[in-house]
């Protein structure tokens, strides 16, 4: 076996063996049902516990009705980009509608729910309050069943902020003013004024309440969804199977994980497109805490700012920003510029950050410029084969070398007849006369792998290629191509197959088809070899990745198909110009005459 036709061998199986790996590792996510939907649809009580004050270290659990909080008066939330409502009883935001986002690509699909009350199905809400310090008690402070009234607006817009207010009844009046601007951010100030004749203390919290692991979890390896923070710099993530093991605090009636954030910081749960964040005012302390509530199935974030201190006549006032939204890099990245400190880790970019980040910043770049992100991908590809090209034109250089130095090599190998060592010896001399390296023909898959994986992830997480069309029949490029080889790619009256059927495996699309022959056709560029078990590896590879490959989305297919086809024009062309003239066309008619040779 020649040592081009070995590094051939090397580069081909390591690439198999990756994706091989990759494949039973990272299986296509299955829906799992929440458990909880029964019951909470049932009517359910699910109460949720409030925060602990800071410095007293004082808890308590607040129950409340969940048929008391269908009934409460609610506020309309009314932008371009949002719609919903606010409820007074607590304050709570728990209602939340995503105009710009449908369920499905199906015509009619109903628009993203993202927030939604205590009592239906998958409750997941943003509740704000005090915790009472010295001299206070529960009654004395608004908390979740708190029902507020209406000082100021009628609906919550961009342009009209609305003010809630609660007058406890012993000197203390409380204000909550919401704003949102035009996208998915909400600013949260809440106020307490004392009219009283003594000095009160107490602390606000903020909290988001999520009853139950989301019905529209993935469960994938790759993908982050859970508990996601930034504390003073420092990035967390905690799945939900982690929160519930949590050490469980006593005072607190929870499993809990509490942090001291000494400046920035934010806390929230991600999903794999959207978000809702707690975001304290940044610069300033505060206690982060995520809890679990075993007994009724609630998963909490809690931010508390330090306890204030409130003279007779004295007014407080502290603010803090809610984002509820979808995980769009450029407002997130916005959001970061104007001062959320490292928001935009709130996308899961994986241990290959340093690649996913500036590939997925110059996708974005190219989709804007060119306004397609299927055509971003191919520019993509163009440009990532632009900044290997030098390494890629020194190891096809070098193969075109190793070819020429064919003839010489075979003189080698008569001279030395059985002493392999000699061989070898004479083989190394050769090399370093000629400045020939045999290894230099892994290296551009080498390479390829790290940034396969990371455009793997970029298409995955990333929210801008969910239901992004390229054209004809490709209109979500972070889904598997949905034509079909099974119906002749829509001619013939059948549906293609569900995903968990065994015919999915072989009901490859276009896409993947494609791929195949591309990878079949780079072979071509060089002379099969004569070893029988190298001709069978060479032989069914590229049909093994079309079937491997074909469950992967689309936008991953058509950058790797891209990259073949720049990679077999590459090779072609630098080979050639180093004397080598690769017969594509004679060695497919040589692979198929040896083919019918052995049927014979």
């Amino acid at each position: 076996m020649d040592d081009q036709n070995k590094n051939l061998i090397l580069a081909t199986v390591l690439s198999f063996v990756v994706i091989l790996v990759w494949f039973f590792m990272f299986p296509p996510p299955e829906q799992v049902e929440d458990p909880n939907a029964a019951a909470v649809a049932a009517g359910a009580t699910l109460p949720v516990a409030a925060a602990p004050v800071t410095g007293a270290d004082t808890a308590s659990a607040v129950t409340g009705d969940a048929a008391d909080a269908a009934d409460a008066p609610r506020v309309d939330i009314d932008t371009a980009r949002v719609t919903g409502s606010i409820s007074l009883l607590g304050g709570r935001i728990d209602d939340l509608k995503l105009n710009d986002y449908r369920e499905t690509l199906d015509e009619g699909s109903p628009t993203v729910t993202f927030l939604s009350p205590r009592g239906e199905p998958n409750a997941f809400y943003a509740l704000y309050g005090w915790a009472p310090g010295a001299g206070l008690t529960l009654d004395d402070v608004p908390g979740a069943n708190t029902v507020w009234a209406l000082e100021n607006g009628s609906k919550l817009t961009e342009t009209a902020p609305i003010t809630l207010k609660w007058d406890n009844g012993n000197g203390l009046v409380f204000r909550r003013e919401i704003s949102i601007d035009e996208n998915y951010m909400f600013d949260v100030q809440q106020s307490v004024e004392n009219t009283g004749a003594g000095t009160v203390s107490l602390a606000p919290y903020g909290v988001l309440a999520r009853h139950g692991e989301p019905a529209e979890m993935k469960n994938f390896f790759i993908l982050h969804e859970g508990v996601v923070g930034m504390a003073d710099g420092e990035l967390s993530e905690v799945d939900y199977d982690d929160v519930t093991e949590f050490a469980f605090d006593q005072r607190e009636g929870a499993k809990a994980d509490v942090k001291q954030i000494t400046q920035n910081g934010w806390v929230g749960f991600t999903d794999h497109y959207w978000m809702a964040t707690m975001i304290p005012e940044q610069g300033r302390p505060f206690k982060s805490v995520v809890k679990y509530d075993d007994r009724r199935d609630i998963y909490q974030t809690e931010t508390v700012m330090p306890t204030l201190t409130v003279a007779a006549g004295e007014t407080v006032a502290t603010d803090s920003q809610l984002f509820a939204g979808a995980k769009e890099w450029a407002t997130i990245r916005a959001y970061e510029k104007e001062g959320v400190t490292g928001f935009l880790d709130s996308i899961d970019w994986g241990w290959f950050f340093f690649l996913t980040k500036p590939i997925f910043a110059l996708l974005h770049w190219l989709n804007g410029l060119i306004g397609n992100m299927g055509w971003a991908i191919i520019g993509l590809t163009i440009i990532i084969k632009l900044i290997v090209f030098p390494l890629a034109y020194k190891s096809y250089a070098s193969m075109a070398k190793m070819k020429e130095l064919q003839p010489q090599m075979e003189k080698l190998k008569e001279t030395a007849g059985d002493d392999r060592q000699k061989l070898q010896q004479s083989m190394m001399e050769l090399y370093k006369k000629e400045k020939v390296n045999p290894a230099s023909g892994c290296l551009p898959i080498l390479i390829q792998i790290p940034i396969f994986f990371s455009l793997y992830k970029v298409i995955f997480v990333t929210l801008e290629l969910r239901h992004a069309p390229w054209l004809g029949w490709i209109n979500d490029l972070s889904a598997p191509d949905p034509s079909s080889i099974l119906n002749l790619f829509g001619l013939l009256p059948f549906a293609t197959p569900d995903a968990g059927s065994f015919l999915a495996i072989i009901s490859l699309g276009i896409l993947p088809i494609l791929l195949g022959i591309s990878m079949w056709l780079q072979q071509k560029l060089n002379p099969a070899p004569t070893d029988p078990t190298q001709q069978m590896i060479f032989a069914w590879m590229p049909w093994v990745f079309m079937f491997m490959l074909g469950s992967f989305a689309s936008g991953l297919v058509l950058y790797w198909i891209t990259n073949n086809v720049i990679t077999f024009s590459q090779q072609y062309l630098i080979m050639r110009r180093h004397g080598y003239k690769p017969d594509v066309f004679g060695n497919i008619k040589t692979s198929f005459k040896r083919k019918e040779k052995a049927e014979d």
